[in-house]
């Protein structure tokens, strides 16, 4: 009797340890160490591109459509116009004009309004230099063309884009939910921290096979070098001048990206989201702080 009441409790004891679930992994890997250093070169390669082209826009501030440049009607412009108090900052973007005196066209430096598209601060060298700005901007446009070839052969080679970028069809169909959930900054915890939500993945793949294809051919196309071995690249974007503003436009658009991807990033977890593009772990556990 006593026998059977033993067994029957190791039997019910043992029952219930395989029944107990294992606790949650809080710890992922969220990150390979090649897509970390290349998140870090994109990032440094991106502020001081951004930065030594708008040194080179300073030189004229005037973005037109076609192969020649239309001084009389441009499509985008930034300049310095005559006021009654003195001067102002006035750009047109697509026919309509802003003033913008203070921020664009017209800045202080040593106390006084100063003509220039761009302020002093947000540009390498500060001084007006074009050929320093170009120089800064050759370099690492093609350091970030090494490193995105890199990414992309990386990507391919070990599904990457498969895995982490491309949207399901059933992602797709939450994609207004995901949309909502963001807006009320609720963000996924657990599992489904795992892989990147659609939003995201979308995200990255616009700037990855969109704005930054678009960035780089649209560069190669204002080198009268390169337009003399590929005419093609002329013709599929209208022109030199048509080349500048696309390339400008799609610089924009990615620093729209880049200024969402950090406000994401602030808002979901700062410490958390830096931690795992810094070692590669993120804790599936943290609430955003």
């Amino acid at each position: 009797m006593v026998a059977r009441e033993i067994t029957a409790s190791a039997t019910i004891a043992s029952e219930a340890r395989r029944v107990v679930p294992d606790p949650p992994v809080r710890w992922f890997h969220r990150h390979s160490g090649f897509v970390r250093v290349t998140h870090w070169v994109n990032a440094l390669c991106f502020i001081l591109l951004l930065m030594s082209g708008l040194q080179i826009f300073n030189a004229h501030p005037a973005l037109y459509v076609g192969a020649d440049s239309d001084f009389e009607h441009p499509t985008i412009s930034i300049t310095a116009q005559r006021a009654d108090h003195g001067i102002k900052g006035e750009t047109l973007l697509f026919g309509r004009q802003f003033d913008t005196t203070g921020v664009l066209g017209v800045s202080s430096m040593n106390g006084q309004p100063t003509p220039r598209a761009f302020p002093s601060w947000s540009t390498i060298p500060s001084y007006q230099d074009l050929a320093t700005g170009r120089r800064w901007h050759f370099f690492f446009a093609w350091l970030l063309v090494l490193n995105g070839l890199a990414y992309l052969v990386f990507g391919f080679a070990k599904g990457h884009f498969r895995r982490d970028l491309l949207p399901s069809a059933a992602e797709l169909r939450h994609l207004g939910t995901d949309i909502i959930a963001h807006l009320r900054l609720r963000f996924p915890r657990g599992d489904t921290a795992k892989r990147y939500n659609v939003l995201q993945q979308l995200a990255y793949l616009a700037a990855v096979f969109l704005l930054l294809p678009l960035i780089v051919l649209t560069g190669l196309t204002m080198s009268p070098g390169i337009d003399t071995a590929v005419p093609q690249l002329l013709s599929a974007f209208g022109g030199r001048q048509s080349a500048r503003l696309i390339h400008f436009l799609a610089a924009s658009g990615l620093v729209l990206f880049v200024i969402v991807h950090i406000v994401m990033v602030l808002v979901s977890g700062v410490w958390n989201n830096i931690r795992s593009m810094i070692t590669g772990w993120y804790d599936l556990g943290t609430a955003p702080r």
